[in-house]
């Protein structure tokens, strides 16, 4: 297909979940209530390791890097599929589409080197924890995660660049519900083995690289944790372990679903659901996972709500009053 017809297309038509009407609404709902409780977490999250100076360490440095990016890649997803549960017309233009699938696969990307950091911050504090402040200086995390936005960046310009320098002359209607690189390569009507060759390369890097680095922190994490002497050491160091290890599981396992399974058993229908989870769901749950299974993230909260309802008391228009009173 020569260079003007590919300029043809301008917008695509997303074909979403359902045609049935009758499900748009309950959809709309349940998909409402779970992104208004993702922002309500992630942004409580980042603010309280802000403000809580006991939280200030490369450990919940991390964790509110993750709360931020879990944010942002929610955000590029869900209220363009909120507003087109409720629309006609479920369309998007062709720079829009390019400009969701560049910031979509940059904030996954540096989900996946973040959970790999958050293990090594792991490794470094219960294997060597004489040398803690040294290997896990600010710096030296403000520097890890500028890497990992770097090769983030990197990968997903080289996907974008890459999907959309194909003609699409099938259809513009994606079958699902944001724009992704698999239903975007099901229009494309050239041979599209490079980009799936390019899709899997970089992907087996980036998953791979990841997953290896969290087996191996934890292998170490095992090793040392087995011969601690104290009960209480051991218990506080699987309780953080567990928490990102149901992180890692839930992330990973549901991206090595979607890319990395046979393509004889590959449904775009089946995909939609599978990328539900990770794009909506996930980012809901890591912040719940964090602070119902972590002690000083309870902590934190506890001091912090019972510092607000101080305030509100003392603003509250009731001890004003008394307050007035007590001056005559």
């Amino acid at each position: 297909m020569d260079k003007g017809n590919h300029s043809v297309i301008t917008a695509f038509i997303f074909r979403g979940f359902t045609d049935n009407p009758k499900m748009q609404l309950p959809l709309f709902m349940v998909f409402l209530l779970i992104y208004v409780i993702t922002v309500i977490w992630n942004v409580g999250m980042i603010v309280l390791i802000c403000v809580e100076p006991q939280l200030h360490n490369p450990m919940y440095f991390f964790l509110g890097n993750l709360s931020f990016v879990d944010l942002c890649y929610s955000s590029v997803i869900a209220p363009k599929m909120l507003a087109d549960l409720l629309a006609e017309s479920k369309s998007i233009a062709y720079n829009s589409c390019a400009i969701q699938l560049y910031l979509f696969g940059l904030f996954a990307d540096v989900e996946c080197f973040l959970l790999a950091l958050m293990a090594y911050d792991r490794y470094v504090a219960i294997c060597k924890p004489l040398h803690y402040s040294v290997l896990m200086s600010k710096r030296v995390c403000r520097q890890l995660m500028a890497v990992a936005y770097f090769m983030g960046i990197v990968d997903s310009m080289i996907h974008t660049c890459c999907t959309f320098r194909l003609p699409f002359c099938r259809s513009n209607a994606i079958n699902h519900f944001f724009c992704d690189i698999p239903p975007l390569l099901a229009l494309s009507c050239s041979d599209t083995y490079i980009n799936e060759i390019l899709i899997f390369t970089f992907l087996s890097f980036i998953i791979g690289g990841s997953i290896g680095m969290i087996l191996v922190s934890y292998i170490y994490i095992l090793g040392t944790i087995t011969k601690m002497h104290s009960t209480a050491g051991r218990q506080k160091a699987f309780s953080t372990c567990a928490s990102h290890l149901t992180a890692v599981g839930l992330f990973h396992g549901t991206m090595l679903f979607m890319y990395f399974r046979p393509s004889s058993s590959y449904s775009l229908d089946q995909d939609k659901w599978a990328s539900v989870f990770y794009t909506v769901v996930i980012p809901m749950l890591n912040p719940l996972i964090y602070s119902l299974r972590n002690k000083d993230v309870k902590d934190a909260l506890t001091k912090a709500l019972d510092h607000i309802e101080v305030v509100l008391l003392q603003y509250s228009p009731w001890h004003i009053e008394r307050k007035g009173n007590g001056k005559r």
